[in-house]
C-alpha cells in the first residue's frame, strides 16, 4: 500500500504531456480510494478522465460514472460501490480535451498512451487485480488487440488467475448500446461479473 501511495503522488505530479506538448495544461486525476480491500479486487480501466471527472477530480464523476455502477448494481453488487470498492484508472490520466470535430472528448494520442502506460502497468503489479474491467473500445484493444465490440462484449478472458472483463463505454456519445442485439451482449458481461463476484467474494 506504501508503493501505492508514492505512485498515486507521482502520478499527481506528472507533467510528461504537457511538458513535450501533447497537453496545454496536465491535471492529473487518479483513483479517490486508496485502502487494503483493493488489493486482489478489481479495477476498471478507461480511455481517459472525461471533464467532469477533472472538475470533481474522480475518476468516473459524471454521467458514465454513474451508468457503470448502475451496471455493477445489475451484476448484484451494492450501490457505491464503484468509487468505494474499486481501483479506476485509464490508459491516460488527464482529460484529453474535446474532440476536434466537438462530438465527445479527443482520443488520447500513441505518445500520450505510452507516456502513461508505465503508471498502469505498475498499478497492476501492485494492485494484483483478480478481475480487470476494461471499459471503451481503446481500453479493450490496449490489451486484447484490434477488436470490435461486437466480438469481445459478453466474452471473457482468463490469464495467470486475473479475469478480464471486455464492456463498452457507459458515454452519452456512445450509440453503441441502442442495438437490442448490443444489449443482450452487455447483459451477458453483466451476468459473468456477477458469476465472478459470488465465486471471488467481491
Amino acid at each position: 500500500m506504501e508503493e501505492l501511495r508514492r505512485l498515486q503522488v507521482a502520478l499527481r505530479a506528472c507533467r510528461r504531456c504537457q511538458e513535450r506538448g501533447y497537453l496545454e495544461r496536465a491535471l492529473p486525476v487518479v483513483s479517490p480510494v486508496l485502502h487494503e480491500g483493493l488489493l486482489g479486487g478489481i479495477i476498471v480501466i478507461g480511455q481517459a478522465p472525461g471533464w467532469r471527472s477533472q472538475q470533481r477530480g474522480i475518476p468516473f464523476g459524471g454521467p458514465g460514472g454513474r451508468l457503470l455502477q448502475s451496471w455493477l448494481e445489475r451484476a448484484g453488487f451494492p450501490p457505491g460501490y464503484l468509487h468505494q470498492r474499486v481501483y479506476l484508472s485509464s490508459l491516460t490520466r488527464c482529460y484529453p480535451g474535446p474532440a476536434p470535430r466537438g462530438q465527445g472528448d479527443r482520443r488520447p494520442s500513441p505518445h500520450e498512451l505510452a507516456l502513461c502506460r508505465p503508471y498502469l502497468e505498475a498499478e497492476l503489479s501492485l494492485l494484483r487485480p483478480r478481475v480487470v474491467l476494461l471499459v471503451g473500445v481503446m481500453a479493450i484493444e490496449a490489451f486484447w488487440g484490434k477488436v470490435r465490440l461486437e466480438e469481445v462484449i459478453g466474452t471473457a478472458r482468463l490469464e495467470h488467475g486475473r479475469r478480464w472483463l471486455p464492456l463498452p463505454h457507459p458515454s452519452g456519445v456512445s450509440r453503441w448500446l441502442n442495438t437490442a442485439h448490443h444489449r443482450e451482449q452487455l447483459q451477458r458481461a453483466l451476468e459473468l461479473l456477477a458469476e465472478w463476484r459470488r465465486e471471488l467474494g467481491l
